[in-house]
């Protein structure tokens, strides 16, 4: 299993929250426990997960937990309104990845799983404006590209120089 992990992303995303969250912290990642959970762990946070319950129908559950911030990493492009979580984390502090809007690619539908979809996937500028109206300050934020080097023709060739993930560092306004 741990052959086919985003390492690339999940290298991105582990030196990005070290930079904005040193630990030790406590974290509330939004998604079940997954592969991430334990990176977070082993290079020393405190990290509880959501259980798989659906958070555009109980965004409120995110007031249970008292932590540092809040992580959500690949999470909102699921919801249908991802202001109604946004608006109800009670943390000063966010860490999220999205991926980004690409003109040459559609949004991800799992072929197998009814849940693994993307509702929204948003341009950079869309998910700023969303911070903004749900209480964030974005305090850092970076692009990222996602290559694959074993495939051939012009979309991978695209993904080399088009940004598909972002990355924002936000505090509470």
């Amino acid at each position: 299993m741990y052959h086919k992990l985003p390492l690339k992303r999940y290298n991105h995303t582990i030196e990005f929250l070290k930079s904005v969250l040193p630990a030790p912290a406590k974290i509330l990642d939004l998604g079940v426990r997954n592969p991430f959970s334990e990176i977070m762990e082993q290079n020393g946070y405190t990290v509880f997960n959501t259980e798989g319950e659906d958070l555009d129908v109980l965004p409120e559950l995110v007031k249970k937990y008292n932590v540092d911030a809040v992580t959500a990493f690949e999470i909102f492009e699921h919801l249908l309104a991802p202001y109604n979580v946004l608006r109800a984390i009670e943390s000063t502090k966010l860490i999220a990845t999205i991926p980004l809007d690409l003109w040459f690619a559609k949004a991800y539908k799992s072929k197998t799983d009814k849940w693994d979809r993307h509702y929204h996937e948003f341009e950079d500028w869309q998910f700023n404006w969303l911070l903004e109206k749900t209480g964030w300050k974005i305090v850092d934020a970076q692009l990222w590209t996602s290559p694959d080097p074993n495939k051939i023709g012009f979309r991978p060739l695209l993904r080399y120089f088009t940004p598909r993930y972002y990355i924002v560092y936000c505090e509470r306004v």
